[in-house]
């Protein structure tokens, strides 16, 4: 067959068909939406609650358990917000896709509309919710200097903003929000709560007093009990502060075993016809042959076997010792109730109160509640926990023996020696020879296969 080529025409067609196609494939797979760049400041999802109003703005206050100024959520009509975030864990990653309304999301968009792509995507999945909070932890932070509104060794008493003078150039926007008549009757409402008061003129002066500040502590600490913690808090505060070690205990158990076994008993019975014999009186002499002869038939006669199952119950008594791994001491109600009660004491000193506040806190809690039991009962706890980790480390062969500082020293000596030995080696090789160690020689053969004998 004779060879055929394309001639120049019907290339240049095909060329051209060909342009068109990636061309129409380019204008259908092209997006009409133009994508912004990645921002550097992403946006944060927060939820915020119903009842705050219009006007309620995010401020910085000052934290006094971090020292910082943090993030707040202050409504004019309703109160303070704190902002508690909620976060995935890193090992499955998340992330938050948010679309952004047009106002009208009635009207649909039409192919002709140029409009940007409205919506987003976030990095992360962390979310902000604002959960009330007691504007009395952040007035805590005023009086963490004493010896300013003192004297002679007594405290006097002060108005507000000269209280809130220590803190006002660390918290940026609290002379703002003293503004609103709301929210400052709030803060003095508080500031109450834990002060002394007394009215001068048209003002009221505040002293601040610690028994106020336990007995609001201790109140809000048994409203939490009362409600129940959370599982996190529970476990973390009350669980594992009473949970004691286990031990072997041995207990002597009683068994009680029956079994039922099942015997064949057989019995014969005669079979159906045959003649039973009869009894004849001595009287009667005469009849002595015939009699004889029936005795005789009957014997002869063939017998039916018959097979019974009986049942026989066999009980056994069997004393057995067990051994099972129980707690070594079991904690009381009333050392469970205290103990969750001391939990949120420490965790509401340790999220909102500063250090000098909480140990002031726990000092003057002894003379309203009686931990006495609790501290007993958790020394000895602590007792058992060390005995059970010398007991665990006697028996526990598999863990290494500590070094002695001698063979911790020689130890180190000769991997140093090592290490300079290797150092020296290679400082004596030339660059071909370390080349040379980097060639792969998978498949090659060795110097010694070209000598064996054919």
């Amino acid at each position: 067959m004779a060879r055929t080529t394309r001639s120049k025409a019907s290339a240049s067609a095909a060329e051209a068909s060909d342009s068109k196609s990636k061309s129409t494939a380019n204008s259908n797979t092209q997006s009409r939406y133009t994508l912004p760049a990645e921002s550097t400041k992403p946006p944060i999802v927060f939820v915020l609650p119903k009842k705050a109003t219009k006007d309620a703005k995010i401020v910085s206050l000052y934290n006094p358990r971090y020292q910082t100024p943090m993030r707040y959520l202050v409504c004019p009509e309703t109160g303070i917000y704190e902002f508690t975030s909620i976060v995935a864990p890193k090992s499955t990653p998340k992330s938050w896709f948010i679309e952004c309304g047009n106002g009208d999301s009635a009207q649909p968009k039409t192919s002709d509309d140029n409009s940007e792509f409205r919506a987003y995507v976030t990095n992360g999945a962390e979310l902000y919710v604002a959960t009330p909070f007691d504007p009395m932890f952040l007035l805590l932070a005023a009086f963490a200097d004493q010896s300013a509104s003192t004297k002679d060794g007594k405290r006097m008493f002060v108005f507000i903003d000269d209280h809130l003078d220590s803190i006002r150039d660390k918290s940026p926007h609290l002379s703002e929000i003293l503004r609103w008549g709301k929210t400052r009757t709030l803060l003095e409402s508080r500031m109450a709560a834990v002060c002394d008061t007394v009215e001068a003129g048209d003002e009221t002066m505040f002293r601040f007093n610690e028994d106020k500040m336990a007995t609001e502590m201790l109140a809000k600490a048994q409203n939490i009990c009362e409600h129940g913690l959370p599982q996190s808090l529970e476990e973390k505060y009350v669980t594992k502060k009473l949970e004691a070690p286990l031990m072997a205990v041995k207990k002597e158990a009683t068994i009680i075993s029956t079994t039922q076994e099942q015997t064949q008993v057989e019995t014969s019975t005669p079979a159906s016809g045959a003649s039973t014999p009869k009894v004849e009186s001595a009287d009667s002499q005469s009849s002595v042959s015939s009699t004889e002869t029936t005795t005789t038939s009957a014997s002869e006669a063939p017998t039916a076997a018959t097979s019974v199952a009986e049942e026989s119950t066999t009980t056994t008594v069997t004393n057995a010792t067990m051994t099972e791994l129980a707690p070594a001491m079991l904690a009381s109600e009333e050392i469970v109730k205290l103990q969750r009660l001391r939990g949120a004491l420490q965790f509401m000193c340790a999220k909102y109160m500063s250090k000098e506040h909480g140990v002031l806190l726990f000092s003057k809690l002894k003379t309203q509640v009686d931990f006495a039991p609790l501290d007993a009962y958790l020394e000895k706890l602590n007792t058992l926990r060390q005995e059970a980790a010398v007991a665990r480390s006697l028996t526990d062969y598999s863990r290494k023996r500590p070094l002695d500082d001698e063979e911790a020293a020689e130890r180190a000596e000769k991997k140093r020696r090592k290490d300079e030995a290797e150092k020296r080696k290679k400082a004596g090789e030339s660059r071909a020879v370390r080349d040379l160690k980097k060639v792969s020689t998978t498949g090659m053969k060795k110097m010694s296969d070209f000598f064996k004998k054919k």
